[in-house]
């Protein structure tokens, strides 16, 4: 009986910590993924600034990006060039003759995924 109730208080204790490690990890996520702001008066004319509080003041205002000068996925990053070169390794092997599930094993990708890197047009 003993032994069963330290197994109920030890689940117990378990979950409470499991519990509070989420709602901090939680707390911490919900902070990274709000959005940064600039104050205005640091980054804008005055005379600027003067005018944006006729339309909203103490609030936040969102600024989106042109749309011409917005760069797709993985420009940035340079992930979007690293993954062509390795698309364009994959169609290399394998019109060298290396298999498709040699090269799905290789990669880290499924045999359906390297399928359509070496018949993309």
């Amino acid at each position: 009986m003993q032994s069963q109730w330290i197994a109920t208080f030890a689940w117990s204790k378990n979950r409470r910590i499991i519990n509070m490690l989420a709602l901090l990890l939680d707390d911490h996520l919900k902070e990274e993924a709000c959005m940064k702001y600039i104050n205005a008066k640091n980054l804008l004319p005055d005379a600027l600034v003067k005018e944006l509080q006729s339309y909203i003041q103490g609030g936040y205002l969102y600024i989106p990006a042109d749309q011409a000068q917005q760069k797709r996925w993985g420009e940035s990053s340079g992930y979007r060039q690293e993954l062509q070169q390795r698309n364009r390794q994959i169609v290399e092997a394998f019109q060298n003759g290396t298999s498709m599930e040699v090269l799905a094993e290789k990669y880290f990708l499924s045999v359906s995924a390297i399928r359509k890197i070496i018949y993309q047009k």
